[in-house]
């Protein structure tokens, strides 16, 4: 006694018995191989995530003062924003850094443009005291893919530094480098510790000795002379860097 196959039989079956079963197969696999050479691909997909540094400053202000009259105000308002995944901010001496990112895949201008909207129709929130927020885009492209630390038991911060200065020069030199950053270490500075005793002494208030520290600090072109085939211009310096500067004619 046979058995009558089931519906999966039968189309098996018919398959089986077509002459037309060769074509679909073959029809398949041109289609297969034309999606695998026509879809396109790259090594480096771009992933769009729009996000933003917004920095407003608060001269003489306190870490406490600052978080709580720009920091947390200003993350409120940037929760606001449609597309905002996320904001947190970090609160310094004077100073306030909010990063907000969006959802990945929005359009980068059209999430700058709300940013810009948001904080100017509420500029009347600042706190006095307080500057204007700076606003900075950022993109995937400038997330750090390196980073290089230098450290020593012998030498001091200053030192360090000015070696970190020097490999930055040569990280630069390398091609496809966008952008390096140094932090941490010690700049080089000039302190100035002014006497009140001897500036009462000769009626000096201390603006008038931070003016003339800028002026000091400066370089101005006073003329220029012409001899021979050469033009000279003529910069007026400090004595400490003062120099002629010429030029062929």
């Amino acid at each position: 006694m046979s058995e009558r196959p089931g519906f999966a039989g039968r189309v098996a079956r018919a398959f089986i018995d077509s002459k037309l079963t060769q074509l679909i197969i073959l029809a398949s696999l041109l289609l297969g191989l034309f999606a695998v050479l026509a879809t396109p691909r790259e090594e480096e997909p771009q992933i769009v995530v729009p996000f933003a540094d917004v920095f407003v400053e608060m001269p003489g202000a306190g870490v406490k003062e600052v978080e709580e009259r720009i920091s947390i105000p200003m993350e409120k308002k940037l929760r606001e924003i449609p597309g905002v995944e996320y904001v947190y901010s970090i609160s310094q001496p004077g100073a306030s850094v909010a990063i907000v990112r969006f959802y990945v895949g929005q359009d980068q201008e059209r999430r700058m443009v709300k940013l810009h909207d948001k904080l100017s129709s509420n500029f009347d929130l600042i706190p006095p005291g307080a500057g204007q927020p700076l606003i900075k885009p950022r993109s995937i492209d400038d997330v750090p893919i390196l980073a290089l630390t230098l450290w020593s038991e012998r030498g001091d911060p200053f030192t360090l530094r000015r070696i970190a200065a020097q490999l930055d020069d040569e990280v630069k030199a390398v091609s496809d480098v966008s952008e390096t950053r140094l932090i941490g270490g010690l700049r080089r500075q000039l302190r100035v510790t002014l006497d009140r005793d001897r500036l009462a002494g000769f009626g000096v208030a201390p603006r008038s000795v931070l003016a003339a520290l800028g002026e000091a600090n400066r370089e101005l072109r006073v003329g220029s002379f012409a001899r021979g085939n050469r033009e000279y211009l003529v910069d007026a310096a400090p004595s400490w860097r003062a120099r002629t500067i010429w030029a062929v004619s």
